[in-house]
């Protein structure tokens, strides 16, 4: 924790119309995993492997937020959130990821969307986040061009369905992630682990945001369309030339491959060269529908990464969360310097943001997290510094409101506002729940 950002900040406020949400996603909590005509994920698949979740669980059941969602909007509204920004589950939209189109899947999303708005809640709407229809992987997955124009047909029916009431659409969530983690380390569904491959699909990821940008526009030209990069700055340790080599590598290929794409510069010169990529994916006309203007950038970030010369190589650090990551809210700040000064994206969206904590002390029956306050309202602080220096952060989605399935943990880790009882799934808002509550509905940043 930095006592000092909070102290700072404490007692000022937002702007009248920033708007105070939160954020999940299908597979961490919807459930009902073949419910109605529900295709199969790759995170579906993916959970049946031996070795794979921490804990040997799955996401078919998760929070069952699929039957439990007026529950959950009225308790949104019970926290004064303003947003909610979810994702739709490609698979239940269409099964096999093209073709026939599953209109209870579309059901669902619509009573979805009606609830928010009823409760005075606006929906944010992301298309993709992680979870591929296993037919398409079984045809190549993201490292095949044809998976991004599957993507634009899928964006297009969604959009076509829901635009009317859905203003505001994120093509992708963090494709460094989806390339990297599921193609080349392995570490997420589908689990493949090739060089090659991770780089093909970094491409494809990207240009299904750039088909489903146009795809979208030409559908409803009145929404707004966006994409959610996560980014990890990365300092060197020390000032060695070998350092600095890697800090520069590691930058590149975890967060200006995308931003650096996205703003119109093309991939960085340095990395593709490092990486020895011929860039035979990259057809004419690729990297233009790539960097078609965007109405909104979400910003996912959690925490920095320090890179030395040799792995391993470290220096004094502060705080941690449980998932082991620094606690680092100066990052933030200069990370929103920087995007303002790089690309002008005419609005910034903190897409993400939070903390899994301990949750092990109580107080009166509720899970008593200062640690998370804390956290939320460092991160927050530097919010408000950017928000001074004319930086157009126009909202803050705190990660998450539900504990939830936490991928490739399982459900170890605790990121959520709200407490899930393991085996009732009864909802029992933290005292940052409590807290952030007030905080939407005043816009004054109160440290207790």
């Amino acid at each position: 924790m930095s006592a000092s950002a909070s102290t700072t900040a404490a007692g000022r406020r937002f702007p009248d119309r920033f708007l105070w949400g939160t954020a999940t996603s299908a597979y961490q909590i919807e459930g009902a995993a073949d419910a109605e005509g529900k295709g199969e994920s790759i995170w579906d698949r993916f959970c049946t492997i031996p070795g794979t979740i921490t804990d040997g669980s799955d996401g078919r059941t998760a929070c069952d937020h699929y039957h439990r969602y007026a529950d959950d909007v009225a308790l949104m509204r019970r926290l004064n959130l303003g947003a909610y920004r979810f994702s739709i589950a490609w698979t239940r939209v269409m099964p096999t990821g093209r073709g026939p189109v599953n209109q209870a899947g579309l059901d669902f999303y619509d009573r979805l969307v009606d609830e928010l708005l009823g409760a005075g809640i606006t929906p944010f709407a992301t298309l993709y986040h992680w979870d591929l229809p296993q037919a398409l992987e079984d045809l190549g997955g993201w490292p095949a061009r044809a998976t991004a124009e599957a993507f634009a047909e899928y964006a297009a029916v969604a959009v076509e369905r829901l635009g009317d009431r859905v203003g505001a659409w994120t093509t992708m969530n963090e494709p460094f992630v989806i390339a990297n983690l599921g193609y080349l380390t392995g570490e997420h569904a589908p689990g493949r682990t090739n060089l090659a491959d991770a780089v093909a699909a970094s491409h494809h990821v990207l240009l299904g945001h750039g088909l489903a940008n146009a795809a979208i526009r030409a559908t409803r030209p009145d929404v707004e369309v966006g994409i959610t990069l996560n980014f990890t700055p990365v300092t060197a340790v020390g000032s060695s030339p070998f350092a600095l080599d890697r800090q520069r590598v590691t930058n590149e290929y975890e967060n200006l491959w995308y931003s650096e794409a996205i703003g119109g510069k093309g991939y960085p010169a340095f990395t593709v060269e490092r990486l020895g990529w011929d860039q035979r994916e990259v057809q004419p006309g690729d990297m233009e529908l790539i960097s078609a203007p965007i109405d909104f950038l979400g910003v996912n970030f959690y925490t920095r990464k320090m890179v030395g010369a040799i792995d391993g190589e470290r220096v004094e650090r502060g705080d941690h969360t449980t998932m082991g990551w620094e606690i680092h809210p100066e990052a933030l700040g200069n990370l929103l310097r920087t995007l303002h000064e790089d690309y002008k994206f005419p609005r910034i969206y903190i897409t993400e943001n939070g903390a899994a904590m301990p949750d092990t002390d109580r107080v009166e029956g509720l899970v008593a997290d200062r640690d998370r306050i804390d956290y939320i309202a460092d991160h927050l602080g530097q919010v408000l510094d950017a928000i001074d220096e004319g930086i157009p952060v126009a909202g803050y989605f705190a990660w998450s409101l539900l504990d939830n399935f936490e991928w490739a943990h399982g459900y170890g880790p605790k990121f959520g506002l709200v407490e899930v009882d393991p085996v009732t799934l009864e909802r029992t808002p933290k005292q940052s729940a409590i807290w952030y509550s007030e905080l939407a509905r005043t816009g004054e940043l109160r440290v207790p």
